[in-house]
C-alpha cells in the first residue's frame, strides 16, 4: 500500500503473469490494494443476474485489476518499458521523469 508510479491514462507493458508483453492504457487505479485496470487485459467473464441495468442478464466480459509490480510504464520517446523517477524543476515542482531517456512524462 503506497505510491503508484504509474497513474491513469499512461500506456503501460505487462512485463509478468499470463498477459506478458501485451501494452493497454490504464483505466483506472487502486492504491490501497497497489492495482490498477489495464485497458483489454486480464479479461473475466461474470455471469450477471438480470437487473434494472441489465434487463437481459448473461455473460458480461470486463477487465479486472492486476497487480501494478506487474506493469511497467512504456517511455514516450523510445515506445521501451522504463522506470519511473521524480525530477524537481528548478522552481521546486517535481515530474515524473523516464529513466531510460530522461523525458517528462
Amino acid at each position: 500500500m503506497g505510491k503508484m508510479h504509474v497513474k491513469k491514462g499512461d500506456t503501460v507493458i505487462v512485463i509478468a503473469g499470463k498477459e506478458k508483453g501485451k501494452k493497454g492504457k490504464i483505466i483506472a487505479t487502486f492504491p490501497k490494494e497497489d492495482r490498477v485496470v489495464v485497458e483489454g487485459l486480464n479479461q473475466v467473464k461474470r455471469h450477471t443476474k438480470p437487473s434494472q441495468n441489465n434487463p437481459q442478464g448473461g455473460i458480461v466480459t470486463k477487465e479486472a485489476p492486476i497487480h501494478v509490480s506487474n506493469v511497467m510504464l512504456i517511455d514516450p520517446e523510445s515506445g521501451k518499458p522504463t522506470r519511473v523517477k521524480m525530477v524537481q524543476q528548478a522552481d521546486g515542482t517535481k515530474i515524473r521523469t523516464a529513466v531510460k531517456s530522461g523525458k517528462a512524462i
